[in-house]
């Protein structure tokens, strides 16, 4: 990828990381914001918008880091197990482990209520039901089956490493923000699985266009010397 459509492709991803997660915090933290409003705190409710949009845009960069990780990883698992067919079958393994350990050791400790299980239950049915359409439209897209479980697994493993880690400084609120966070990441990582084969393609088209310049500037120099 050529560094201008790099550029654009990390500059999308933070925009839509801080726009889903600014929006997603006004229906999940209304209680934060709803006392500016009844205040007629404009300026103050404007900044906590603001806060969240920064907020989302910095779980896109940690975003964009897990998926160049990903990138790497992919290729080093198909080099290692030397056929896709057996690397899908170790992604698929992983992904049930990952799921597994989200339910037994993230969302039951602190399940106190049953309520707390409904809440927890939607995040998953969530982040599976994102991985699941993402995978179904990076097939379609790439008309290549085998991608869906590459897809899959960077949606639910690769997200819910992201996940994780972002709830690992959080102290205060932190249940509202297992609920907020899980959002901006899941749009960042299905924009970057899904667009980055349009960027690597206009970079190809950019760097053939740029070699037919050059072609045309030595080919006028050569005609002029003439």
């Amino acid at each position: 990828m050529t560094i201008r459509n790099w550029i654009k492709f990390a500059f999308w991803a933070v925009v839509i990381g801080g726009l889903v997660n600014a929006v997603a915090s006004l229906i999940i933290r209304w209680d934060f914001y709803q006392p500016y409003l009844a205040n007629g705190e404009i300026v103050e409710f404007l900044a906590a918008i603001i806060w969240n949009f920064v907020l989302g845009a910095t779980m896109s960069v940690m975003a964009q880091a897990g998926f160049f990780a990903y990138l790497t990883l992919h290729q080093v698992g198909v080099n290692i197990f030397r056929s896709l067919t057996l690397w899908n079958w170790v992604q698929v393994v992983l992904i049930i482990i990952v799921l597994v350990d989200i339910v037994v050791f993230r969302f039951a400790p602190g399940a106190e209520t049953a309520g707390d299980w409904v809440i927890y239950g939607i995040l998953l049915i969530v982040l599976v039901g994102a991985a699941i359409f993402t995978a179904i439209k990076k097939v379609k897209m790439t008309q290549k089956p085998h991608v869906l479980i590459s897809t899959m697994f960077f949606m639910v493993v690769v997200t819910s490493l992201e996940w994780i880690i972002a709830l690992m400084g959080r102290q205060d609120n932190i249940d509202v923000y297992v609920a907020l966070l899980l959002f901006p990441l899941l749009a960042v990582n299905a924009f970057q699985i899904l667009m980055l084969p349009k960027y690597n393609a206009q970079s190809e088209s950019d760097r053939k266009k740029l070699e037919e310049r050059r072609k045309a500037r030595k080919e006028a120099a050569k005609t002029a010397e003439a």
